[in-house]
């Protein structure tokens, strides 16, 4: 499966994926997760909002337990974030089945479609669509940089975009989502183990700043006369690295775009999108408030007008505690004793997922796979064979204590 899937999407320069939703290589990816489904004997639908499920027994019957993840990627992003989930549900159900597993609810796979929010600017669009934190208004207005509309690029791809919306009789059946994740940090690779659980994630926000000056020549206009908003926009960003190690917590500059954008030329407008995260609210907060006050600060001395605008915003996750703590007795039943389950890491995540915005319908969890340098978002993320193994073993022995008799 993996050396099917690994080279769609990828670019020759950068190594790295480029599987934008709706686009050719999504296209692909959705074509390979049809071929998986199929060579198993799963049903496969595709719902309202252009998720990817493949069902194993009557979907109807309810209390279904569901497993998978994403395919797409950020700009050249790396082969293992959302791909290792989805290949891992399904390697999952064939360990069940050859350890001759009976099923006594429903199980299904699932691809959920722009998980990254590469290309339209806000990140799990398809599981936000369906658990209702996204409106069809709201998505209807979301466009990429090329000025194509989220109706428009999944018209033409062959999809319904006035069927977009609220799935609340689909999450009804839904009892259990398991999601496997390869680990965005390298926790597991310093406590040495292969797999770990969620407990938490982060709140997380995006904001926009747009800086406004005035453009002019480079060669003829005094730096006294110079109204530049790359350099508020410079020193904010600086303001956002002391403020976030500070606060110990991330904030990171990590888009930026210019007018005019000429080698020549004063910028006019200087817009950058600061992605924050932290391990509460509080802290959060802190955190934004610092550089939002600084950045405010910088742009009034040099003449710079500043906008700042929340485009995005995701609370702290707790996953269900007795999901949680189920799966890692699971996990951790070859220990013995009636504290067995703690020789399994349960780890906190500065990373959202598709998990973590259904937590607020269904019960969910997440297992996470050891990476061993931490890099994500990346054509340098990795794991180890042994440790992707060691993923879908734990995967199958928590679907098989969820769903199986």
């Amino acid at each position: 499966m993996w050396r099917q899937l690994e080279p769609v999407g990828r670019h020759a320069g950068s190594g790295g994926y480029r599987r934008f939703a709706w686009t050719g290589a999504d296209t692909d990816c959705r074509e390979w997760f049809r071929e998986q489904a199929q060579a198993r004997g799963l049903a496969l639908e595709v719902d309202r909002n252009g998720n990817q499920w493949a069902w194993l027994g009557d979907p109807s019957a309810g209390d279904a337990v569901v497993t998978g993840s994403h395919l797409d990627s950020v700009p050249d992003g790396g082969a293992f974030d959302g791909p290792l989930g989805v290949v891992s549900s399904f390697a999952a159900l064939d360990e069940l089945r050859g350890r001759g597993a009976r099923f006594t609810r429903p199980l299904a796979v699932v691809n959920f479609g722009d998980e990254e929010g590469a290309r339209f600017g806000l990140a799990c669009v398809g599981s936000r669509l369906t658990a209702g934190e996204l409106t069809v208004e709201q998505a209807h207005r979301l466009t990429d940089a090329d000025g194509i509309t989220l109706p428009r690029a999944m018209e033409a791809a062959g999809h319904d975009p006035d069927a977009i919306g609220a799935d609340p009789e689909r999450l009804a059946r839904i009892g259990a989502f398991v999601e496997l994740h390869v680990e965005q940090g390298r926790a597991l690779d310093l406590s040495g183990d292969r797999v770990g659980v969620a407990g938490a994630i982060w709140p997380h926000g995006r904001w926009r700043f747009d800086f406004r000056g005035e453009a002019n020549h480079a060669g003829t206009t005094r730096l006294v006369d110079r109204r530049d908003p790359m350099l508020s926009y410079a020193e904010t960003v600086l303001a956002a690295r002391r403020e976030a190690r500070l606060a110990g917590a991330v904030a990171t500059f990590g888009k930026i775009s210019v007018e005019p954008n000429g080698v020549n030329a004063i910028p006019s407008l200087v817009r950058g999108w600061l992605d924050s995260r932290a391990a509460d609210q509080a802290t959060l907060d802190t955190v934004v408030h610092g550089i939002e006050k600084a950045a405010h600060e910088y742009a009034d001395a040099h003449g710079i007008h500043l906008d700042v605008v929340r485009e995005s915003f995701t609370p702290v996750v707790e996953f269900e505690h007795a999901l949680r703590d189920e799966i890692t007795r699971l996990l951790g039943k070859e220990g013995g004793g009636r504290d067995a389950h703690l020789a399994v890491p349960v780890l906190g995540t500065g990373a959202g997922h598709d998990a973590g915005i259904l937590s607020g319908s269904i019960p969910t969890a997440m297992l996470f796979v050891r990476n061993p340098t931490g890099v994500s978002h990346s054509p340098a993320e990795h794991a180890d064979e042994d440790d992707c193994v060691a993923g879908v073993t734990a995967l199958a022995d928590v679907l098989e204590g969820l769903a199986c008799t």
